[in-house]
């Protein structure tokens, strides 16, 4: 605001000429208003008098000099104003970033974060606890290897639109990175999260449909109700607790929190952390299980298990600690290991047993290993170091692990058939199970699943349904390998179905190396029913 303007009129007696010796009074008024301008009063103006004189002049001067500055610091403070109303927007749009997931628009770490704080603080003034979901989605991995990251990418953003479906204007949607998301719900009773827990199952179970492409998203979810003295941290672990506890029991699977869950999460952060150790500790041990020719019980080589000797545990069967492996970044260490072990024993058995020139090694191989550029040299480094011929080694690859068909991966397959190594998709049965990309691969043998023989004789239709995916397989010009066979009617029925070769508890449980190879010295050809007996009282993995 400007101070009210000086006199805009002379006076009566400054308008005429001015008698000798009298002093103008105008001049006082030009003064007055120079000062008034320099103070920044720019709205001050002086009316010229009716003389037209030189202080006339003066004093019209002054008055545009003081237009001129008026009207410039209008401008100015225009210009302030719009630039700090830009500021403001730029502070806001900064916060909102700082605060929202770039790729979903939904609320980020950092924000769920305040959020429960507030929630809890609310419950400690008498409020009802927030619940908080944690969500974890099931094979999303597939996704991106399958489609490509933008096809991820948009299906994120689709999973994020459904999950808001589900709960109130109240609730909060987050995205706390990858393909994990999380919902609170302030004043939330377990009964409300469980409700909230089910739809979102619900909307994610439904197609997703991307151009040609159909996807579905499926979730595991923890539950976390909060209680009295938490905080958001606590909260966070503890939801975030449920979520594995659920993801290790299967897909779309919803588990409420419970505090032995805790120990649970610490023993397996315990196992991490010795596990990274145990190669080095010389703690894993190899066992062998034999593959067998159905008709004559000839063995035709072995399968390679690894299995944990645990200090204090024990022996840890793999299906333990494979995952965990996988999980904590290991399964290269542990997959080289196994090769490289496995690969010696087998030409001491060389050297040392009268195998036949047939019989081979069978070792499994991640899909991490396989995408290493170095794996065919490093095997074929193994192989003329312990003088091996290539034909003795089949790798074991599961369906999952080459449905992508990357070009890292289709390399180290192609590498490894012209090198000679054998290729065995391992697990069929069990994946995507499809005979047409199996055609494409460079791959030589199926094994089939354990869990379609499981019901081979108990469950209608069961038995044609194995014959016909015998048939496929053979159509396609590959050899069958069935696992998990355990009694002699299993047995009977692949071997008239024409299925050439199998393992399982009925010919031999797996065995350290020293009993492989006594075994290897004593026979060729297994009498499965003299190891029937002590191999249904041990685990097969």
């Amino acid at each position: 605001m400007h101070p009210c303007p000086g006199p805009r009129t002379a006076p009566d007696h400054a308008r005429g000429p001015m008698s000798t010796g009298q002093r103008d009074p105008r001049l006082a008024l030009l003064v007055d208003s120079i000062v008034r301008l320099s103070r920044g009063e720019l709205s001050s103006r002086i009316e010229p008098s009716s003389a037209r004189d030189e202080v006339d002049a003066v004093i019209t001067g002054v008055n545009l000099l003081a237009e001129e500055l008026e009207q410039v610091y209008e401008q100015f403070e225009k210009r302030v104003e719009s630039r700090t109303a830009m500021l403001r927007q730029a502070h806001l749009d900064m916060m909102k970033m700082a605060m929202s997931d770039g790729l979903t628009g939904l609320a980020n770490r950092v924000a769920l974060m305040d959020a429960i704080e507030e929630a809890l603080s609310l419950a400690e003034n008498g409020d009802s606890p927030p619940a908080l979901l944690l969500l974890d989605l099931d094979s999303f991995k597939n996704v991106n290897d399958r489609f490509g990251h933008d096809a991820g990418d948009r299906v994120l953003k689709e999973v994020a639109s459904r999950l808001n479906q589900v709960v109130r204007d109240t609730d909060m949607v987050a995205r706390l990175g990858g393909d994990e998301f999380a919902i609170l719900l302030p004043a939330a009773s377990l009964d409300i999260a469980m409700q909230v827990a089910r739809r979102a199952l619900e909307v994610l179970a439904e197609r997703i449909e991307l151009d040609n492409l159909n996807v579905h998203s499926r979730a595991s979810i923890g539950v976390r109700v909060g209680t009295s003295g938490q905080n958001a941290e606590e909260l966070l672990l503890d939801a975030d607790t449920a979520m594995y506890a659920a993801k290790r029991e299967g897909r779309s699977i919803i588990k409420v929190f419970e505090p032995v869950m805790l120990y649970s999460r610490q023993l397996r952060s315990q196992m991490a952390t010795e596990l990274r150790g145990a190669i080095a500790s010389d703690e894993l041990v190899l066992h062998y299980q034999p593959v067998v020719d159905l008709a004559s019980h000839r063995i035709l080589g072995v399968e390679v298990l690894v299995r944990w000797q645990h200090p204090v545990r024990g022996l840890i069967p793999p299906d333990t600690f494979i995952p965990l492996a996988e999980e904590i970044g290991v399964i290269h260490d542990l997959d080289r290991w196994v090769m490289t072990s496995s690969l010696r024993q087998l030409g001491q058995w060389r050297n040392d047993l009268h195998l036949d020139e047939d019989f081979q090694l069978r070792v499994n191989l991640s899909a991490l290993e396989l995408k290493q550029l170095d794996l065919v040299d490093f095997i074929r480094g193994l192989l003329r170091e312990f003088d091996l011929p290539a034909r003795c080694l089949v790798v074991e690859i599961t369906e999952t692990a080459i449905v992508t068909r990357g070009e890292v991966e289709m390399y180290s397959l192609l590498s490894l058939k012209q090198l000679g190594v054998g290729i065995e998709i391992d697990d069929f049965g069990t994946g995507y199970s499809s005979i047409s990309y199996l055609r494409e691969l460079p791959v030589s043998m199926v094994k089939v699943d354990r869990s379609l023989l499981a019901e081979l004789d108990t469950r209608p239709g069961q038995h044609e349904f194995v014959a016909a995916i015998l048939q496929l397989i053979r159509a396609a010009g590959l050899e069958a390998v069935f696992e998990g066979i355990e009694t002699r009617e299993q047995a009977q029925t692949l071997r008239d179905m024409g299925c050439s070769s199998g393992q399982g508890f009925y010919f031999s449980r797996p065995m350290p190396g020293d009993d492989m190879a006594a075994l290897l010295t004593t026979t060729h050809h297994l009498r499965a029913e003299e190891h029937l007996e002590g191999a249904r009282s041990t685990p097969s993995r």
